[in-house]
Parts: C-alpha cells; structure tokens; sequence
C-alpha cells in the first residue's frame, strides 16, 4: 500500500513494507523532473525505430531484416522461444552487438553504430549484476560516477531514485541482505538514476519466485508508467507480457511473426506458432467451404464450424486447408444440441482445480482441451455424451 502527496515543492510518498512498517520518502519536485523522463508528448520522450536490421554470429542470422516501431512511453515486450532473437534485439538496441545491416534510432537520432554508453540506455540484466561489496548506494551511483557528475548530484540523486523504488531505507546495506525482490528494486533503481532515454530489461524476473513475480510485475509497470519511460522488456513468460504490456512483439527464427496489444495477440493469432506459443489452444484442421453471415465456413473431422481470419489480410479461397485455432476457455459444454459450432463426445479425464476445471474432451478420433470455470460436470465421464460449442467469433482461421 502506498501513497503519494505534494506539500510545497516537495513531493512525499508513503509506502508500508513488507511487516507493514510505515516508510516516508520524499524529494525536491524539480529534482524529480530532471531525474525522469518528462510526461507524455515532451519531445524528449523518444521513440525507437529499427529498420532492416540483420544480425549474424558467423553462418547463423540471429535477426532476419526485422522492421520495428516502439511509441514514446510504451511499455513493449519482445517474446519467443529459446534462440529466437529476442535478447540479441535488446542488446542491439543497448550497442552491445552491432548489425551488419540495418539501422536503430532514438527518436531522430542514428544511434546504430554509437557505442553503449553513449545512447544513454538504462539496462537491467537478469542476474541483477549488483557489486556485492558496495553498499546499494554506492551500486545506484556507479553510473553517476562513471559521468564525472558532481557528488552532491549522486548523492541527491541517489537518494530519488532509490526513494522511487521504496528503497530508500536500506542504502547503506549490501546486496547479500536483501532479498530477491528488493534487489531487483535496487536494479531498476540504478538503470534509472542515469536518467536513460529508454530503459531495457532482460528477463528481470527470472529469479524470482512465482509470489514475487507477480508483486514485481506490478511495480515496473508503475515506475514505466509513472515516469514515462521508454521500455523494451524481454521474458519467456507470457502472462508476464499479457499482464503488462502496452504492445508485444513474437519473435521466432529472427523474424518478427505478430505485433499488437495482449489482447489482439492473444485473440488473434496470425499464424499458428504464435496462437501456440501465447497460451493453450486447439488446433483443428479442416477445409474451407466458402462464407456464411459474414464468417468462414469449414468442415472438419468433429463436424463443421464458422469461425474468423486471424489475420486479416488473410482470405481463403473455397477447398483451401485451414487450421482452427480455439481457446480452451471458449468451449462451452451442455447436453442440448447447438446449431452450429457443437461438437459431440465425452469426457475422458479431468483435473479439478476448484474455481476452474481442465476436461480432455474426447471427440472421435479428436481430443480437445475444455476448461470450465465454475465446473459443473467434474465427474461426467460416465453419463454420456455431453456437447461442446463455441461462438464464430472464438473460432481463428489460420493458414494451414
């Protein structure tokens, strides 16, 4: 729980710890502005353009002519499997590798070739890389240092952004007394102290345990949001992405495959690695049969469907093969026929998991993941057959 106040030309937040002990931090507001980004619509809020970029380690292409927008203060996430480009991005944007082809801006400005320290990036590893034997001021102010700022600057400086990230009463400790999550508050304390144009994080949460994470999730979209800042945020999960981001970009190959909201990715899929990659899906293969009420209508083995492009730009002709993607949310199961989108079968297993229940749905030769909220038919596998629907617009239509 936490607050925040003006009280002349000091700007106060109150903060409860963990053991609910009442912190009081407070700063000069001026400092403050100088220390951020500036709000939304400055000039100074950068965007990120990355045009053609091509990145080789001898015979692999790490990145494939990638074509990227990042807005002024959106938190954007890179995501994909193991070896798909993402942190070869992040470091490329940060100017620890180099690529053969291609161009990087900051808003205006070429920063391609520019070496690291001189794109003013603020950069959060995974392992947090804190000094264990500086104190967290002195880990915060290792930058500043670095600068040549004054240090009366680093000291007030210090003291903000530690201040910003609830921190502030523990500067004098080292690393090996805090805990996870209260080092990974220091880390984004000192990537932020330099006051970056834009701010990367690579998988910051990795370490963290599930609790935690979600905790932490909270917190950096609140520091992004709350000074403006410009972040590229890679990570391998993807509730992680769906809970935060502003926009999301799936990588696979070195090739950008989708960008959009949580919401359009997650919904609609363009393409078949992407609807597996975010979240549980069905895929059924079926042939197109032409258009009805403004829907696809396909035959499959389990029956016919009516469903909708993922991409838009995708427009399948009469006889082409398709696959289906479905949420495993998006079943319904009942015992009444449906007219269309209804599938007949049984339960085979289930997991009960109070609020929710997984069913593998036995369709003929198909089986499908249903998950029922607020389950009703835990325990049907012996009363017959049940029925499964799901309405056109929670049907996707992918290229086979």
């Amino acid at each position: 729980m936490s607050g925040r106040r003006a009280e002349g030309n000091w700007f106060v937040r109150t903060a409860y710890n963990r053991n609910w002990s009442k912190e009081v931090y407070s700063f000069d507001l001026a400092s403050r502005e100088t220390l951020f980004p500036p709000a939304a619509g400055d000039p100074r809020m950068i965007s990120i353009r990355i045009q053609n970029l091509t990145k080789r380690f001898g015979p692999t292409v790490a990145l494939r002519n990638l074509d990227l927008t990042i807005n002024p203060g959106e938190l954007f996430f890179l995501l994909g499997p193991s070896g798909c480009g993402k942190t070869t991005l992040l470091r490329s944007l940060a100017g620890f590798y180099i690529p053969e082809e291609g161009s990087i801006h900051f808003g205006d400005e070429d920063v391609t070739s520019l070496a690291p320290h001189n794109r003013n990036t603020g950069m959060m590893f995974q392992s947090y890389a804190l000094w264990p034997h500086m104190t967290l001021a002195e880990n915060v102010a290792f930058g500043l240092e670095e600068r040549k700022v004054p240090k009366a600057e680093i000291k007030r400086r210090v003291a903000e952004a530690l201040g910003s990230v609830h921190m502030g009463a523990y500067a004098e400790r080292k690393p090996n007394q805090l805990s996870g999550g209260q080092q990974q508050r220091v880390a984004l304390a000192r990537a932020l102290v330099i006051r970056p144009r834009c701010l990367l994080l690579d998988e910051p949460l990795s370490n963290l345990d599930a609790k935690l994470r979600l905790e932490m999730r909270a917190e950096i979209r609140r520091v992004c949001k709350e000074f403006n800042l410009t972040t590229v945020y890679v990570t391998h999960d993807q509730k992680e992405a769906l809970s935060i981001s502003d926009r999301m970009a799936i990588l696979d190959g070195g090739k950008i495959l989708q960008v959009g909201s949580p919401k359009e990715v997650y919904r609609r899929p363009t393409c078949k690695t992407v609807a597996h990659f975010i979240g549980e899906t069905d895929f059924i293969e079926g042939r197109v049969l032409g258009t009805e009420q403004g829907h696809i209508a396909i035959e499959t083995a389990i029956g016919r469907f009516l469903g909708v492009a993922g991409d838009p730009a995708f427009s399948p002709t009469a006889g082409a093969m398709v696959t289906l993607s479905i949420r495993p949310e998006c079943w319904k199961l009942g015992r009444e026929p449906k007219a269309h989108n209804a599938v007949r079968g049984r339960i085979g297993e289930s997991v009960y998991l109070g609020e929710v229940a997984q069913y593998a749905f036995v369709a003929g030769a198909v089986t499908l993941k249903i998950y029922e909220l607020n389950p009703r038919f835990v325990g049907a596998t012996s009363d017959g057959d049940l029925v499964a629907s799901v309405e056109p617009d929670d049907v996707v239509v992918l290229g086979a």
